[in-house]
């Protein structure tokens, strides 16, 4: 019973450091402002399944680092699968995919209409 207490304490301070090591951002590098949701969806990128994805100056990247379920319900009204969202981020374009640093998510404003391609 110990080992398993063990365990599931260690499973969940994994957890709780990966988060943190999303959500906050690295002051010494640029914050980048980016349009957030679906590749498939909402981008239009070929690809199996559903899989997180990064606009930034027009150009579409699927994410490393955090996925479509680390936000929330994706194929909720305002979720990645059903709408284009805006987002701040840190990271950089490595063989065609964004390895995430920092990725941070705003909520659809209320008058602001899901957008969908």
């Amino acid at each position: 019973m110990k080992k398993l207490f063990t365990l599931l304490v260690c499973i969940l301070f994994v957890s709780a450091i990966k988060a943190q090591s999303i959500s906050i951002p690295d002051s010494t590098k640029k914050i980048i402002k980016a349009e957030a949701s679906c590749g498939q969806c909402q981008f239009g990128i070929k690809a199996a399944g559903c899989n997180l994805a990064v606009r930034i100056d027009g150009k579409a990247y699927f994410v490393d680092g955090t996925s479509l379920d680390d936000h929330g319900d994706a194929h909720a009204a305002d979720g990645f699968c059903e709408a284009i969202r805006k987002a701040e981020v840190q990271g950089k374009v490595v063989d065609n995919r964004f390895k995430a640093t920092y990725f941070k998510v705003f909520p659809l404003k209320k008058e602001e209409p899901v957008k969908m391609q």
